[in-house]
């Protein structure tokens, strides 16, 4: 069962107008670890989930995407204590694709991660448990791989996704200023305890 990854991000005394320096440092580390340099989109929602976007704007992928700056400056021109601000870019990962009657093979693509700050009062201080901002990588499947045959083709570009997490995770909280990062997933399993088990590592 694949489940869903996230690595929140804390900064120390963060004042809000500094929120934006934040997010802009962190959009712009992806460009270096596999992701593309523009912004696909932002949204900015009030008070909480439940409520309608106040703003959202579509820039596209690739070269139409919006630079990292110029996005979080549109979003975030108004800060509330009780919005958050949501961005999407295009991060790169080997993924494994199937078809009927097709043999298997890996490809190299992008796929969406939402990047999250979080005004310290929206949905009754979210920020506290998912970090000041917030990284959806979608589902871990890319690291695990569970229906590939694990020969060394696959475990070398599943190694490849790993190490690419684990480079862009170090990237985006020594780029940002973060003092505390925690990489975790929806369902409360560990990706390192699954990865071993899925090279078969486990004790």
């Amino acid at each position: 069962m694949s489940d869903t990854l996230y690595l929140s991000l804390w900064y120390p005394n963060l004042r809000l107008a500094a929120l934006p320096d934040k997010m802009t440092a962190v959009l712009g580390t992806f460009s270096a670890h596999g992701g593309e340099a523009g912004v696909y989109s932002a949204t900015v929602w009030p008070v909480s989930w439940k409520e309608s976007p106040v703003f959202q704007h579509v820039y596209g992928g690739g070269e139409r995407g919006a630079g990292p700056q110029q996005a979080v400056e549109a979003a975030m021109e108004l800060l509330h204590d009780d919005y958050a601000y949501e961005f999407q870019i295009g991060w790169n990962l080997w993924e494994l694709e199937t078809a009927p009657n097709v043999d298997p093979r890996w490809a190299r693509g992008p796929r969406l991660v939402r990047v999250t700050g979080f005004g310290p009062l929206f949905d009754e201080g979210t920020y506290e448990q998912d970090g000041h901002i917030r990284i959806d990588f979608g589902d871990d499947e890319a690291f695990l791989e569970v229906d590939a045959d694990l020969d060394a083709f696959s475990a070398r570009h599943i190694e490849e996704n790993v190490r690419q997490l684990v480079d862009l995770t170090s990237a985006l909280e020594k780029g940002s200023g973060a003092t505390a990062r925690v990489l975790w997933s929806e369902l409360g399993e560990s990706l390192a305890q699954r990865l071993a088990a899925r090279l078969g590592m486990r004790n």
